[in-house]
């Protein structure tokens, strides 16, 4: 298959770069820089099957032409904001790099006759909730901007998809960690420790408890889930039965460390406005399809703040 796919130098996107390179596509990433990195890409870029082009999805002239050279078969899109805690202080971030991205990427669609597209979503949809989440889960209450313009998104998705014959799998990601990740709470510990080894700040009580996943597992799941269901619209919770509390995250980092720092907690539920405390999801749908994650959420935590240190990939 010859696939575009978006945010491509990215933590994430980098990773399904590699894997579908490994499957023997043709790729052509399309990314503006902003968060993605060329050093994420650098082997991919070698491989006579991938051509990066840098540009932003925001300039229609540019996407348009990248279109235009290129017959593709699917888009997976990933580009979008990652930072909710910045989206909050300015909503033009999300509406502008989450949601108006994934209309200019569909207006593209419709436009070449691209008849595929993988969304990278988020559980940020389903907003502040204790209960298990399943896929139909409902009413839909995004608590940051960032939730609500993956919603948006999705809602945009399947207009397009009833109305241009377009065929979707919507991919809704937990928590990720692993190589090449760039922001996050291990990221945070290891810098604050890194800075003063006797002591860490944590955001609110340190209860909030989360699955995390590991980036490799993530993308077992995507390729699955597209390969494996082929309604119209294809809809899937990613992610582990297991959580991890955010105090347990600090204990761990600190130990792996070797250090005896003091955790301070701010206080509060939560780390920052749009934060959700926490969330489990009703992982039944994709189970049944076939796909289980292997490791559990500790497990992606220790093997992530593991490769982040051995790799020295933390800010000094």
């Amino acid at each position: 298959m010859n696939i575009l796919i978006t945010g491509g130098a990215g933590f994430i996107g980098s990773h399904l770069v590699d894997r579908l390179l490994e499957e023997n596509n043709q790729v052509v990433i399309y990314d503006n820089l902003s968060l993605g990195k060329i050093e994420n890409i650098e082997r991919a870029i070698k491989d006579p099957n991938c051509i990066f082009i840098e540009g932003d999805i925001l300039d229609k002239e540019k996407l348009y032409f990248v279109f235009k050279q290129n017959r593709f078969d699917a888009v997976f899109h990933f580009a979008a904001n990652s930072d909710i805690e910045k989206s909050s202080k300015n909503p033009d971030i999300d509406f502008n790099n989450t949601f108006k991205t994934t209309y200019n990427i569909l207006n593209m669609m419709r436009e070449f006759n691209v008849k595929k597209i993988v969304f990278a979503s988020s559980s940020a949809i389903y907003g502040k909730t204790t209960e298990k989440i399943s896929e139909d889960y409902a009413p839909l209450f995004p608590i940051s901007h960032y939730g609500a313009a993956k919603l948006a998104s999705e809602a945009f998705i399947s207009s397009f998809a009833e109305n241009y014959g377009i065929q979707c799998w919507i991919t809704r990601f937990p928590n990720v960690t692993g190589e090449r990740a760039t922001h996050g709470v291990i990221f945070d510990f290891i810098n604050k420790l890194k800075k003063n080894p006797k002591e860490l700040t944590v955001l609110g009580n340190g209860e909030q408890n989360k699955p995390y996943l590991y980036v490799g597992e993530l993308i077992d799941a995507i390729l699955f889930v597209f390969k494996n269901s082929n309604e119209k619209i294809n809809y899937f919770n990613i992610g582990t039965s297991s959580r991890t509390k955010v105090k347990d995250i600090a204990k761990t980092v600190i130990n792996t460390m070797n250090l005896s720092a003091k955790i301070n907690y701010t206080g509060g539920e939560t780390g920052w406005i749009g934060d959700v405390k926490e969330f489990s999801y009703d992982l039944s749908k994709i189970n049944n399809l076939g796909w289980k994650s292997k490791m559990t959420s500790d497990d992606a935590i220790q093997k992530s703040i593991q490769y982040i240190l051995e790799n020295n990939k933390c800010k000094q």
